[in-house]
């Protein structure tokens, strides 16, 4: 909530605007903070930069008639510069969209769900009366900070892996994007790959109304009924938005997707594999806890899950997989291509 708080005041913004280490009577200067409130906005920075947000100085300020004083103050650092709201990879969007209210308030409602006999997938349902697909399709301002959300974080990722995987995408001509939304991923490999064909597939009321150019097109419809023919398929974090039962069926209208047309293409998933055996070392530790958190985020609001290369393993056999590749890229998300 502190950086949630930073973000919405645009604290990095400020500091990066001042281009050195700034104090914290500059940084209130430059902020629309009450006079009575002031003196608490050191409290929310001290316990940033302890969480690595901010490094802290110590800078000498000369006051004219006074000596010198020793003021603290603020400077960016990498995590902080990803909150930049001009950044091109900026995560603004997706950390207000994570932290916004009718995301948190689910999880006060984890015991009451798990003790009601309400027919209800998730606590997100049992505190909104709507389950979380519903809900978005319905509240407009939720649902555009959700879709501004995953589009931040497909940009990030997508710098990453056109940057370190690019060939993964090399000798393909048309590609879907299955739960694609407003076409940040799709128009991304375009630019890299001219020569791809995208598809973003996703429901009527996220791309009924985006228009789309020579080589992107947007398609309405339904996941669990068909998707189009292609020779590759993206999935990028789609499946662990839904239970085992349900992966298995978007998986098998994955398989008829990419076999449909005589050929046997691949699909291409960004999602999390949940290590089973870690290092006892600080990085592993964080790693593995994050991805636990997510897990019981998904249990909380969608009804899907995180899972590990077993369980993973299981859902491609049973969907009628042959085989797949999987390796970590970006910290907490892996890179998996499955194969006919």
């Amino acid at each position: 909530m502190a950086l949630k708080c930073a973000v919405e005041l645009r604290i990095p913004d400020a500091i990066n605007r001042h281009g050195s280490p700034m104090t914290l009577s500059q940084l209130l200067s430059d902020l629309q903070i009450h006079p009575q409130k002031s003196q608490h906005i050191h409290r929310i920075m001290r316990i940033l930069a302890h969480s690595g947000f901010f490094l802290i100085h110590n800078k000498t300020t000369q006051q004219e008639g006074d000596e010198d004083q020793e003021e603290v103050a603020y400077s960016l650092t990498n995590p902080s510069l990803l909150l930049l709201q001009h950044n091109p990879l900026t995560l603004s969007p997706f950390l207000l969209s994570m932290l916004d209210r009718v995301l948190i308030e689910p999880w006060q409602f984890i015991s009451t769900w798990l003790c009601s006999d309400l027919d209800h997938r998730t606590p997100f349902e049992t505190a909104h009366g709507k389950q979380f697909w519903e809900h978005m399709g319905s509240e407009a301002k939720d649902g555009e900070g959700f879709n501004a959300a995953m589009a931040s974080d497909g940009r990030l990722v997508m710098s990453v892996l056109l940057e370190k995987y690019s060939s993964v995408f090399e000798g393909i001509e048309c590609l879907v994007d299955v739960g694609g939304g407003n076409g940040t991923m799709a128009k991304l490999i375009i630019e890299a790959f001219p020569q791809i064909k995208c598809v973003v597939f996703d429901l009527p009321q996220v791309v009924g109304s985006l228009k789309g150019s020579h080589n992107l097109m947007f398609l309405q419809g339904d996941m669990f009924q068909a998707i189009p023919p292609a020779d590759a398929l993206l999935l990028k974090w789609i499946l662990h938005d839904w239970s085992d039962e349900e992966c298995v069926k978007i998986l098998k209208k994955c398989k008829a997707a990419i076999t449909s047309n005589g050929k046997n293409g691949k699909v291409i998933i960004i999602d999390m594999a949940v290590d089973s055996n870690y290092k006892n070392t600080k990085n592993d530790l964080l790693m593995t806890e994050s991805k636990f958190l997510w897990d019981l985020l998904m249990m909380v609001n969608v009804g899907g899950k995180e899972r590990d290369e077993k369980e993973w393993a299981q859902l491609f056999h049973t969907a009628g997989f042959g085989a797949y590749n999987i390796f970590p890229i970006l910290g907490l998300r892996s890179l998996i291509e499955l194969y006919p």
